[in-house]
């Protein structure tokens, strides 16, 4: 079995994990999120877009057909709930985890004028403080964090498109930690910002190549770690060179500017074992072990001839804590 990873946090790489019925497709995994009994949801852009998987990878369950327009990110309420952010519909949905709508943030089908500050145009990610408030990254067609209450109600932003401290060019993902400090991947201006809780700038992580997927491990025996997943390039200049990216990289939390404690993958994207293609959202489990999922459709697969599905979900067993 391959290993990846070095120090604390080597992994063995799990093939063929999830058991899909005959027929069924992830198609591409844009979305995965672990609850409390340790089961796995994963949020696809294939026809079953929520699949419930136990931990050795059995099919549990399925819903959310016909409801979602382009899948992009799953973040796990703490009151045993699943938030589904989806940004072709410009919307955020809090369901049970039964599949069960509890709330919609944001007006279906009809997205706030692009880069007007105003949610959402093509929202990407939810992180739920300890207070129940809701930070959601506005996205590919804003650049902005919307703070909500608990129940929905838009309470302040922040954020405009640029490079400077506060300014974003795509937040992609966000986490927040216990001390209440927000990390948002700024995709394309290949950083994770930091704030407090009321937007103020603190630092910024940079050496990171378009980080992509971000998820806060707060049950690490070794304290808080940050998993960043990079999704590697996309422009022919960067084609064949090594070092940029399908990776995951694990940090410990904090607000200072610190070095990786391990990075999970290969020199090059590809689709061998211990490798990936396009790291896109990532959680962890009671007994940290990993799972990743990659839009590996949307930066590979329709470009090889013929166009072909890739794989698009991992599961990586911690060995080493």
């Amino acid at each position: 079995m391959v290993r990846i990873g070095s120090g604390g946090y080597v992994f063995e790489v799990v093939e063929n994990w999830a058991k899909l019925p005959e027929g069924w497709s992830f198609f591409e995994v844009s979305g995965v999120g672990v609850d409390r009994q340790d089961r796995v949801y994963v949020f696809s852009r294939g026809k079953h877009p929520v699949t419930v998987f136990d931990r050795d990878g059995t099919l549990l369950t399925s819903w959310g057909e016909g409801v979602f327009t382009r899948p992009h990110a799953v973040t796990m309420g703490p009151d045993d709930t699943i938030y589904l952010t989806d940004d072709g519909d410009h919307t955020v949905r809090k369901c049970t985890l039964e599949g069960r709508i509890l709330r919609t943030i944001g007006a279906p089908g009809d997205p706030a004028p692009k880069h007007s500050g105003r949610p959402f145009n093509r929202c990407t990610h939810v992180a739920v403080a300890a207070d129940g408030a809701l930070y959601i990254t506005d996205g590919y067609g804003n650049a902005r964090v919307h703070k909500f209450s608990p129940e929905g109600t838009l309470l302040f932003s922040w954020g405009e498109p640029g490079t400077d401290p506060g300014q974003f060019n795509l937040p992609h993902a966000i986490g927040v930690d216990r001390d209440g400090y927000l990390y948002v991947a700024d995709r394309e201006n290949h950083r994770i910002q930091v704030f407090d809780a009321k937007g103020r700038f603190e630092t910024q992580w940079n050496n990171l190549f378009r980080p992509c997927g971000l998820f806060i491990d707060r049950r690490d025996p070794a304290g808080e770690r940050v998993y960043i997943g990079e999704l590697g390039p996309s422009l022919p200049v960067s084609d064949g060179v090594a070092n940029l990216g399908a990776r995951v990289g694990i940090y410990p939390a904090g607000t200072t500017a610190q070095q990786p404690l391990a990075r999970l993958g290969d020199r090059f994207p590809g689709s061998e074992p211990g490798q990936f293609v396009a790291p896109h959202s990532i959680a962890t489990d009671s007994r940290g072990d990993v799972y990743v999922g990659e839009v590996s459709w949307t930066m590979r697969g329709r470009d090889l001839t013929p166009p072909q599905e890739l794989r698009s979900l991992s599961k990586l067993v911690r060995v080493t804590r």
